[in-house]
């Protein structure tokens, strides 16, 4: 009996993985496409953070009875200024979705892409984007999974009350619970739980670096390489400068007079919750920020500002790539700005600790005279779109980069160029995380890539060659080992090409110097980047 059912589980093991897939709370069946992988959709991994767990830390998912269907997208987490819930919305969010090869199996051991989203810690901007497209660039040799996690006040609020019948940071601490279930349970679908590559772009790219900083960079060996794009770094609050964003929304709630301010926010519906649900401006600024709520320095898990935690060598040594868009700013910078005024003030909104001098140094260091002009809009659009690109994007990638070059870790940088003839046209040039959309293949994220990068456009080559680097990446810690034949080699970012960056550019790609210029602005903003709680 011990002999056969040693020789049953051996079986099991080299056969694939079923669609049926028994985890300890709950059965899931997924859906073996034609493309040769396997996906499971809207998977719990977490309980449902409603009533109570409203403010509060994600726990384990309750135990579901019978074989659930797991071939719908779980609802996407409510975002600030949206509407209330709705078929595609809700609180009850918590859900992620896993791709495999088909033919995967047990003893697969596949390295795994776990890829959080962006939306500014306000939304979750890149939901439900499909894996198939990386499993086929990688010669079906990895697995993808992608989630939500809570935004806005759900996942980010902050204050005396929360600190104290709740939990801060409540929506790294769902990535945190998601990446957990990777260990746990991706075996089962033929991944390597050693072999995690933690990938994100934009607020995903910021929770990569927040990861990675985390409680003083302890390594709890959740990932073994990780993968930022546009990483994002907003200024951070404690716990106590961010009350001015718990007392707002208590008062628009009509929870001021309650002897239990925060009991009376957890007893509002969903819906009642959204309606005050906005931006207000930051203690300082002039106007509400483009995202108030996210992450808070709260000397736990976020134990520094994030320039100093690199600084001081506080971050977790893994291989690493780091990179930006060429226009960060354009997507973010009003277009009607059309003086130095409405430039500062917008600035100033959003980096509410820029003292007027450092303003000025910054008008100087990107002179209007120096920017394109385009017909429906002046050329301060242009220049303050310059400044936010790189004070919030482009000098925190360099800057990493830079730390781990110092630690001797194998890291690589990069600057994404390549220029779709309509967003040239139109101004925003190389637009914020518009990567994203080459990576995962322009076919599986719902619709969202630019038209240049379709099979018939002029920029299609880029992506089998960018999809080629970052699995190779992903699969051995190396973007060259397995990049697409003829391509360059994408150099690391050393002491002996200290500030080089591959340049990606159809039918151009190379490797580039950072320029003078970019330096000496980055420079002087990252001088003054502990000032602005960076």
């Amino acid at each position: 009996m011990l002999l056969l059912a040693t020789v049953l589980l051996l079986v099991e093991a080299a056969t694939a993985v079923s669609p049926t897939v028994r985890l300890q709370y709950a059965s899931y069946e997924g859906t073996a496409l034609a493309n040769g992988v396997t996906q499971w959709l809207g998977l719990r991994f977490a309980a449902p953070p409603l009533g109570n767990l409203r403010f509060a830390a994600p726990q384990d998912p309750t135990p579901e009875y019978g074989v659930q269907q797991a071939d719908e997208h779980g609802k996407i987490c409510l975002s600030t200024a949206g509407g209330p819930p709705s078929n595609s919305s809700d609180e009850d969010c918590l859900f992620l979705d896993v791709y495999a090869p088909s033919n995967a199996t047990r003893n697969s051991k596949l390295p795994v892409y776990f890829f959080i989203q962006g939306g500014g810690f306000n939304s979750n901007s890149n939901p439900n984007y499909n894996g198939s497209g990386l499993i086929m660039a990688s010669d079906y040799n990895m697995i993808v999974v992608n989630f939500n996690y809570r935004v806005g006040p759900y996942g980010f609020l902050a204050s005396e009350e929360v600190s104290k019948g709740g939990s801060i940071n409540n929506g790294l601490k769902d990535q945190r619970k998601a990446s957990q279930w990777v260990q746990k349970y991706i075996s089962q679908f033929g991944g390597d739980p050693r072999h995690v590559t933690m990938g994100g772009a934009s607020a995903g790219a910021q929770s990569v670096t927040l990861h990675v900083t985390a409680y003083g960079g302890r390594n709890d060996h959740l990932f073994s390489a990780v993968a930022s794009e546009s990483q994002s770094f907003p200024p951070l609050r404690n716990v106590s400068e961010s009350q001015f964003s718990y007392n707002g929304l208590a008062i628009r709630a009509g929870c001021a007079s309650s002897s239990d301010t925060l009991a009376c926010l957890r007893n509002l519906s969903a819906t009642d919750l959204q309606a005050v649900n906005i931006n207000q401006p930051f203690p300082g600024a002039q106007q509400p920020p483009l995202y108030m709520y996210g992450p808070t320095l709260d000397y736990d898990f976020i134990s520094d500002y994030t320039y100093r935690a690199y600084a001081q060598g506080k971050f977790i040594k893994v291989p690493a790539i780091y990179g930006d868009d060429t226009n960060e700013g354009t997507v973010f910078a009003p277009k009607n700005t059309s003086s130095y005024a409405e430039s500062d003030t917008f600035l100033q909104n959003n980096f509410p600790d820029l003292t007027l001098a450092q303003l000025g140094k910054i008008n100087e260091l990107y002179p209007v005279e120096d920017t394109p002009s385009f017909p429906d809009s002046s050329r301060f659009w242009r220049q303050v779109s310059d400044v936010y690109g790189e004070i919030r994007y482009i000098c925190p990638g360099i800057f990493v980069s830079q730390q781990y070059a110092k630690s001797n870790i194998p890291n690589w940088n990069y600057r994404w160029n390549v220029v779709d003839p309509e967003a040239a046209a139109e101004g925003t040039g190389v637009a914020h995380t518009v990567e994203v959309n080459a990576i995962w293949g322009p076919s599986n994220v719902n619709g969202n890539a630019p038209a240049s990068y379709d099979p018939d456009g002029v920029n299609y080559p880029i992506v089998p060659l960018v999809q080629s680097y970052w699995t190779s990446f992903i699969r051995s810690y190396n973007p060259n080992t397995y990049r697409q034949r003829g391509a360059p080699t994408w150099e690391e970012f050393s002491g002996r090409n200290y500030n080089r960056r591959l340049m990606f550019q159809t039918n151009e790609t190379e490797m580039e110097g950072i320029g003078r210029g970019q330096q000496g602005r980055c420079a002087y903003l990252v001088g003054i980047a502990l000032g602005l709680k960076q």
